[in-house]
């Protein structure tokens, strides 16, 4: 049961990290938004929730 949460999420997270990484380089180096930094901020956010949903599902896999 929690293979089958894990793969997906990793996928996920894979994809997010992608976004992150287009929206980063897509920065200009001068006069950037704030709503393109609040998109950077939310991403960041949104990986970091699913990694740690990721970590406990692996952590507890063995115990499942």
């Amino acid at each position: 049961m929690t293979d089958s949460k894990i793969k997906p999420l990793e996928k996920e997270i894979r994809r997010l990290k992608e976004e992150l990484a287009d929206r980063e380089a897509a920065l200009p180096p001068h006069s950037a938004k704030p709503s393109q930094f609040m998109a950077i901020e939310e991403l960041e956010d949104t990986i970091r929730r699913k990694q740690e949903e990721l970590n406990s599902l692996e952590k507890n896999k063995g115990f499942v």
